[in-house]
């Protein structure tokens, strides 16, 4: 199958394309650099041509609220309406787990409305909803950090390893549209708080974690169970464990 992957050149999809090139599809990364611009249309209808899925893992550049909503929107829309023309049988689209359990977030209100129209095409669809990833533990922490401490909300957490959700992404991707959700999350359940802080132990940060249950996650405060599945939800293989002896120092 030729199988486009919007957002083909990040960490999730590039990972994505080499597990279907793998497994003997025909994967091509559509992104900026690639010629393709969802926002515009530009170079979208030559990348779908002949293909038979596409796999949408890209992200806003921005995560200011309107222009997070704005890219969402925009982008899926483009990317359905060309994939009409082009005679796409299948969209795979990544979101978050919990999503729509933080109405309060501007950027997981976009998902949840990226969700929406897919929800209502005409073709077929699969979404999975991922945990938060391993690899954005820094990142994470650089967001939270207020005069030299992280303040991180005390609630649950199952983070999970990027290479997990591409091999989840690349089989659901290859397989027959669910017309649902796939929920993913990492084998273990951790506390947020404590999961920032062994991370950043693990690549020498010395920064001060603080428990703070105040504290804002992308705009909203969190209840306990925010980031976590509900309910029945597949699980990654790669530990938070296994992540941090990679990421300490030689």
């Amino acid at each position: 199958m030729k199988i486009v992957v919007v957002g083909g050149t990040g960490l999730i999809g590039s990972q994505t394309i080499e597990f279907l090139r793998d497994a003997g599809h025909d994967a091509v990364a559509a992104a900026p650099s690639t010629g393709v611009d969802t926002l515009t249309g530009q170079g979208v209808d030559e990348a779908l041509a002949g293909a038979d899925v596409v796999v949408d893992v890209s992200n806003s550049p921005s995560f200011a609220d309107d222009d997070v909503l704005r890219f969402f929107t925009t982008s899926t829309r483009t990317l359905l309406d060309a994939e009409a023309r082009a005679g796409v049988r299948h969209h795979v689209a990544l979101s978050i787990v919990g999503a729509d359990r933080t109405p309060d977030s501007g950027y997981l209100r976009a998902k949840v409305a990226q969700e929406q129209l897919i929800r209502e095409s005409v073709a077929g669809w699969s979404i999975v909803r991922a945990t938060q990833f391993f690899e954005f533990a820094g990142r994470i922490a650089d967001g939270a950090t207020v005069d030299g401490r992280v303040r991180i909300p005390p609630v649950a957490f199952q983070p999970v390893a990027s290479v997990d959700v591409a091999r989840t992404v690349a089989e659901v991707a290859a397989g027959e549209p669910r017309g649902g959700v796939v929920e993913l999350a990492g084998p273990e359940r951790l506390r947020f708080d404590e999961f920032v802080r062994a991370a950043l132990a693990a690549r020498g940060d010395e920064r001060d974690v603080v428990a703070d249950p105040a504290a804002p996650y992308f705009g909203a405060v969190l209840a306990e169970g925010s980031l976590v599945p509900a309910g029945e939800h597949r699980r990654g293989a790669v530990t938070a464990g296994d992540f941090a002896a990679a990421q300490r120092p030689a």
